[in-house]
């Protein structure tokens, strides 16, 4: 196995790292927002006010993203296992 071939191998699964993970940052990261603006615009300072919404809102993109993650996640797993012998030296 050739460096180019490791490094095109690299890319790939970091760009599926990407893929897999910007849907549940994503909500988490509005939910912060929605928060901290209710928080700015009520000036309620209370830490633990942001938390719970961001674990909901984290909980539910796991839930209405989770099978599809599961389903990109086997099918990168299965390509690379059907072309294992590619990788051998």
């Amino acid at each position: 196995m050739d460096a180019n071939a490791v490094m095109g191998l690299a890319a790939q699964v970091m760009w599926l790292v990407v893929k897999l993970t910007a849907p549940v940052l994503g909500l988490g990261l509005a939910a912060g927002l929605a928060v901290s603006l209710l928080q700015a615009t009520t000036q309620i300072q209370e830490q633990t006010l942001a938390f719970i919404p961001k674990i909901l809102a984290v909980v539910a993109a796991l839930l209405l993203f989770g099978p599809w993650m599961l389903t990109t996640l086997l099918d990168f797993t299965r390509q690379i296992l059907t072309n294992l012998n590619a990788f051998g030296s």
